[in-house]
């Protein structure tokens, strides 16, 4: 084996194994971190950290702009939407996304053309790979963030009904429903500021409600959304259709939890006839096979 090649083998081992044990070492410590800043946060505004400082995503985007320019490259359409459905909003993480699929083949090349054995193969599959890779992690984010939007549904509708009751508006209870969710469910809580900040800034409330149902693509969004339409346009109760619609949904997540109950009775056969049933039969019959195997033998002696 060439030296190199066990240098970098080794290397991308290390690098792993050490990620994945201070994910796994710090992950109760981040959680309750979080709780406590939660509970001893003064301030109610929600604010959301931004991994680049402001200076440098202006230079490294005015970096990718001038690379971008001299390549010819030319950014998807859909790719800021896409952004911010997963939950990033703002042009420089388009620029990183497209840089990504740009220097990931690139180093996935290289490192091919360190592999000793098959390195055609290897120089081609790689950065094929890579390129795709960005795309797929863009993908598992936006499905992982819906998720977590899906499942906010709940609690947010509960404290909805609470603001509502007490006496305030459908505008100030998503406002104060957002700032209390910041910590538990960033997700949800951003959706709705971007609601205040839109109707702030003169979009019409019935848009900016339809509008969150077109980010999100989510059926209990969508419900929620129409359900706040009709009453806007109708004139119903507020707090009534809240209670009715958090009674639906309560009501769909048992179904859905009885149905993939129902489903497991199904699943687990093949674990038991794969991996279960082999090992009782092992155990309960080996014995009487080895015995018999020892009286046919000496029945033929």
């Amino acid at each position: 084996m060439n030296p190199l090649f066990n240098l970098f083998f080794g290397t991308t081992i290390f690098i792993a194994l050490a990620i994945a044990i201070y994910l796994i070492f710090t992950r109760t410590s981040r959680a309750a971190l979080q709780r406590i800043r939660e509970i001893t946060y003064h301030s109610r505004n929600f604010h959301r950290s931004v991994p680049l400082a402001s200076n440098t995503g202006r230079k490294f985007m005015t970096m990718v702009h001038w690379v971008r320019a001299r390549l010819g490259l030319v950014t998807d359409t859909l790719l800021p939407e896409r952004l911010a459905n997963a939950g990033y909003k703002g042009t420089l993480y388009s620029e990183i996304y497209t840089t990504t699929r740009i220097v990931l083949p690139l180093l996935a090349l290289l490192g091919g053309c360190v592999i000793p054995n098959d390195r055609g193969f290897w120089m081609i599959a790689l950065p094929a790979v890579a390129y795709i890779a960005p795309n797929i992690g863009l993908t598992r984010m936006v499905k992982r963030r819906r998720e977590k939007i899906r499942r906010s549904i709940p609690d947010t509708v509960d404290l909805l009904v609470i603001c509502v009751d007490a006496g305030l508006g459908i505008d100030q209870a998503l406002l104060r429903v957002g700032q209390e969710l910041g910590h538990s469910h960033p997700q949800i809580t951003e959706e709705m500021l971007q609601i205040n900040r839109e109707q702030r800034a003169g979009k019409p409330r019935i848009k900016a409600w339809t509008d969150m149902a077109v980010r999100s693509q989510l059926p209990e969004i969508e419900a929620f959304s129409g359900m706040l339409v009709q009453t806007e346009r109708f004139g119903t109760p507020i707090a009534r259709a809240l209670s009715a619609f958090g009674d639906n949904i309560r009501m769909k997540r048992r179904q859905l939890a009885e149905e993939k109950a129902a489903k497991t009775t199904v699943k687990i056969i093949f674990p038991l006839v794969l991996f279960i049933f082999p090992s009782m039969f092992l155990i309960l019959l080996g014995p009487a096979v080895l015995s018999i195997m020892r009286g046919l033998s000496s029945v033929g002696q």
